[in-house]
């Protein structure tokens, strides 16, 4: 009834060529409920094994260059999550499939999962841009040494900005917020058919109210477009729901979401080690 006590991963995926993105990481959202008429048919025994064989799985997905996150769920719409971020697609289709049969077959049903990968924005201020912004905004004479100290200053900054998007170390923070989101493509109101200009004005508008949270939010935006049923998946992490609450009713003001945005469900979890997840859960 059990699973195998072996959590050795298959030797496959050398005989198989990696799928792994140019720049970037592949994320699944795994969300399940624990059927518990299921698990109650399990001996004292068979539910330890199956808890040590879950233990040893996350710790050999953890140490095989992946990051994987475990979370008790918020609300019957699921009971454990896994938030899994890893470069080749064999490996998270691998992981997450042992991770839906690492209590027993029968034991985790899945209830949502979302598909998305790492990536830059394309409305990020370049080298270009700020430049530009030096001389026409802040006085700045172009060529100057400041001017060259600000340029080199901006270009270190992005360095690190644009590497933590794509290769993000995910915070312990408690609270953990997933939900996914797109672009509306209505007669009226179509994202897709502003000009890009336009459409980066309204965006670094965006930006500069999530700025606000810097310190109290941290937040990933990964891209689903083509993989998933919506556009982007967002999480957010912090250190209690209302600073999660507060960040998402701030921006639905703002008209990137109040005029463009359609939202899919909420999930809501707290980030926990796997000896308190096990007794939250009830296993």
């Amino acid at each position: 009834m059990t699973p195998e006590t072996s959590t050795a991963f298959s030797t496959e995926a050398n005989a198989i060529d990696p799928v792994i993105p140019r720049e970037g990481w592949h994320v699944i959202h795994l969300f399940y409920k624990i059927e518990h008429s299921q698990w109650d048919l399990f001996s004292d025994e068979e539910k330890r094994e199956a808890k040590a064989h879950l233990s040893q799985l996350v710790q050999d997905i953890r140490s095989d260059d992946a990051q994987l996150l475990t979370f008790s769920m918020v609300s019957p719409k699921s009971d454990i999550g896994f938030m899994l971020l890893t470069a080749d697609l064999h490996k998270a289709n691998e992981f997450e499939k042992k991770l839906t049969l690492s209590l027993g077959a029968d034991v985790l049903t899945p209830t949502y999962s979302y598909l998305s990968m790492t990536e830059l924005s394309e409305y990020t201020t370049t080298r270009e841009q700020y430049g530009e912004s030096l001389v026409t905004e802040d006085g700045v004479e172009k060529d100057s040494t400041e001017y060259n100290e600000k340029l080199d200053e901006f270009d270190r900054r992005m360095k690190k900005y644009n590497s933590d998007r794509l290769y993000p170390n995910m915070p312990d923070w408690q609270v953990f917020c997933f939900y996914p989101m797109g672009k509306r493509r209505g007669e009226q109101d179509n994202w897709y058919d502003m000009e890009y200009e336009e459409r980066r004005k309204l965006m670094m508008g965006h930006a500069r109210v999530g700025r606000t949270y810097s310190g109290r939010v941290r937040q990933l935006i990964t891209g689903s477009t083509g993989l998933d049923e919506m556009e982007w998946g967002v999480t957010l992490f912090a250190h209690n729901t209302q600073e999660i609450k507060d960040i998402v009713y701030e921006m639905r003001f703002d008209k990137v979401s109040s005029r463009y945005a359609d939202f899919g469900d909420f999930y809501i979890g707290l980030q926990l080690p796997l000896n308190e997840l096990f007794q939250r859960v009830g296993l």
